[in-house]
């Protein structure tokens, strides 16, 4: 029943559940987003810069990417993966993608989630670091995997997943935001160059 997710895991960037759709329309549709905006918080875009006014041109673009993120990352109700693995996915491809910026940023929602430094720290250096619960370790074993050779999950790879409790709708959301970071990491970079060159 998963074999859909070893071809194109890429392109699973929708919410699963019936919850998480509502709240990405929700987010997708609402004016008040772009004031929220993870994107333009993290490169120090000024609502008033040259870059803002850029982004301005694809409102769509920039309501999609804030409501992928609130779906995916900070639901008001999570639906399977906790708030707490879905910042500790985030926080390891940061790490594995070297974005010192959003490695802050998830590093700093898990300890507001109120994860300890020891765990925050395992996730960092995982596998060589503090040990972290099966399921976690796991989740972060797929992680790297997808993040550094995209499209190599086997079968194998997530029968091991269910494994360690995890089911398919877990499995498919797990998908989402690595491919979700991973187009984060590229935006951010992106636009942090973008703003260098129109201050």
């Amino acid at each position: 029943p998963l074999s859909f997710l070893l071809v194109g895991w890429h392109n699973l960037r929708q919410p699963t559940s019936r919850k998480e759709r509502g709240m990405a329309h929700t987010a997708t549709s609402s004016p008040e987003t772009t004031a929220n905006d993870v994107i333009n918080t993290l490169a120090g875009i000024a609502p008033d810069s040259a870059l803002a006014a850029i982004r301005a041109l694809r409102p769509d673009v920039v309501r999609h990417t804030q409501g992928s993120y609130d779906a995916l990352l900070a639901p008001a109700e999570p639906v399977g993966l906790t708030l707490a693995e879905r910042a500790k996915v985030a926080l390891r491809v940061a790490r594995l993608e070297g974005n010192a910026t959003l490695a802050d940023h998830y590093r700093h929602q898990l300890t507001q989630l109120g994860v300890h430094g020891e765990t925050i720290a395992g996730v960092e250096q995982f596998p060589a670091g503090p040990t972290l619960e099966p399921r976690v370790a796991a989740i972060l074993h797929h992680v790297d995997r997808l993040t550094n050779e995209p499209g190599s999950a086997t079968q194998a790879h997530l029968a091991a997943l269910q494994a360690h409790g995890l089911c398919v709708r877990e499995i498919v959301t797990l998908s989402q935001l690595i491919a979700f970071l991973s187009y984060q990491v590229r935006l951010l970079v992106t636009v942090t160059a973008l703003g260098e060159e129109n201050p």
